[in-house]
């Protein structure tokens, strides 16, 4: 069956000699993987097309329903990044992005919402020149909606129960809490958006603890999540 989609390039290996392994993200088509020449293979109209993590491309691909690995008969920038490939902070975010996505999306059905979620997510971390710090943060809660654990805001109460995705008055009788001090900050993080989420200045400690929080909300939520190997360097970021 062809079909055209586009895509968001999530991770690619090399595969042997002349081949890779790339999953994306296909707004028709959800996960999936493909085998393709590697860059040192490629021939033609594919060999100008990057396939970087988070690259979003056009492609027309031949999906056989039996099969693991797809194979695409034309691929083509939608259109480059500006910024992201060339800043080190935002190629940083980006890096964290998509190992995060590689592992939330794992089995993901299509979702054009999600996908439009996404892709304006990039576009607009692309053209900002400035207050992007808490990007990832914004990014990651507002991406629980489409993913179905969304923190319930019509809840109330001191306490935040991971678990169970609401405030609560009462402390909760497992483990999987945060405490008064720490449940205002996810309150905090619920009202962010990315026009205005350079209002709401935090240190880089915590900031990166609330990512420590949004992960371990995460891993609550979607079995065998994994440590992220992009983080160490994201949580270097922004002193401010």
């Amino acid at each position: 069956m062809l079909v055209k989609t586009r895509a968001i390039v999530l991770h690619s290996f090399r595969y042997g000699e002349r081949k890779q392994i790339v999953d994306v993200y296909a707004e028709e088509l959800g996960r999936l993987s493909f085998i393709a020449p590697s860059a040192a293979g490629q021939r033609g109209r594919l060999r100008q097309v990057p396939l970087q993590p988070l690259t979003i491309v056009e492609m027309e691909c031949d999906i056989r329903q039996r099969q693991r690995l797809q194979r695409w008969k034309e691929l083509r920038l939608a259109s480059p990044f500006l910024s992201i490939p060339f800043q080190p902070d935002k190629l940083s975010i980006a890096l964290f992005i998509a190992e995060f996505l590689g592992h939330a999306l794992r089995g993901e059905q299509p979702d054009k919402a999600l996908f439009v979620y996404i892709e304006n997510s990039l576009r607009w971390l692309d053209g900002c020149q400035s207050h992007y710090a808490n990007f990832h943060l914004v990014f990651l809660m507002r991406l629980s909606r489409f993913l179905g654990f969304y923190p319930n805001l019509e809840s109330s109460g001191r306490f935040f129960d991971l678990r169970e995705s609401v405030f609560t008055d009462l402390q909760p009788l497992h483990p999987d809490f945060l405490a008064p001090s720490e449940a205002q900050k996810i309150g905090l993080l619920m009202r962010m958006d990315y026009p205005t989420m350079h209002l709401f200045r935090m240190s880089r400690e915590e900031r990166n603890r609330c990512v420590d929080v949004v992960l371990r909300y995460y891993r609550l939520h979607l079995p065998d999540f994994p440590a992220l190997r992009s983080l160490p360097v994201l949580q270097e970021l922004f002193k401010l």
